[in-house]
């Protein structure tokens, strides 16, 4: 009898740990986006938070065009717009091209340094207000001047557990942090979608972390869903992602339980007899 329930204790050992690696693998809730909103049925409206745009800040870089009756006249300021192909440092043997960024620096005074306009003080200002004071100065120099002030680095870092990690230039001011994931390929299937990390610069150039559920749709009503020039979003990588790493020594861990099964069972019979 009790060698019975050695050899029925030694048999589960197996069992037990292949349960203990199946518990660490995530669900389809944990993987899902938007959780609260049902499948079918009544579906509910859902809040979205208003868009503000974005200020200026010190060393982001502007796109700035004049458009003049005379199209010669602008040229000296349009030139600094012009974008120059480079190649990007990189830590592995092969180079990747990459764009440089080109434009108009926001020195440290928070002004811009035009041709023959001058310093335009811009820092604080959105886009469309630097358009405005820019005008208002070119005005001094040039007849009827239209102006089209664009950022050119409204960059968005995404790192962690997405398919893409990367830092992205964004095509315009106004972007979500669903359209930045999306650009990075989205999660993979171990990113954790309830408590994804959001850093922020202020005003005083601290940074200002926030908590992000994708699982619930009430962040299209937070001041984080649309996102700023520098935000870095980092997704935390879930429990199933250690399991995976782990799966070499898992298996490792299965095979050596299932030897020292198998000596014990024979060494307890040899005792026993």
């Amino acid at each position: 009898m009790k060698k019975l329930s050695l050899q029925l204790f030694l048999s589960f050992i197996p069992i037990l740990f292949l349960l203990l690696v199946l518990n660490s693998c995530s669900t389809t809730k944990n993987i899902k986006y938007f959780n609260d909103i049902p499948d079918s049925g009544q579906l509910k409206n859902i809040p979205k938070v208003s868009f503000t745009e974005p200020k200026i800040q010190v060393d982001d870089i502007l796109t700035i065009v004049v458009s003049l009756a005379d199209p010669a006249a602008g040229q000296n300021i349009n030139l600094g717009n012009i974008a120059v192909s480079g190649m990007a440092p990189s830590t592995s043997n092969q180079s990747t091209s990459q764009p440089v960024v080109s434009g108009y620096l926001v020195n440290k005074e928070g002004d811009v340094q035009l041709p023959i306009v001058g310093k335009v003080h811009v820092q604080g200002l959105t886009t469309s207000e630097a358009q405005k004071a820019i005008t208002a100065q070119t005005s001094n120099f040039y007849k009827d001047p239209s102006v089209i002030v664009r950022y050119a680095n409204f960059k968005v870092t995404v790192t962690g557990e997405v398919t893409k990690p990367s830092t992205y230039v964004m095509p315009n001011e106004k972007v979500t942090i669903l359209d930045a994931l999306a650009m990075a390929g989205d999660l993979t299937i171990y990113g954790k979608r309830d408590n994804i990390l959001l850093l922020r610069d202020n005003e005083n150039g601290q940074k200002i972390p926030y908590r992000i559920d994708l699982t619930k749709s009430d962040i299209m009503d937070k001041p984080y869903y649309y996102l700023r020039q520098n935000d870095y979003i980092y997704v935390e990588p879930s429990q199933g992602k250690v399991a995976a790493n782990d799966i070499a020594q898992a298996r490792t861990y299965a095979i050596l339980s299932s030897i020292i099964t198998v000596v014990v069972v024979i060494i307890s019979r040899i005792n026993f007899k």
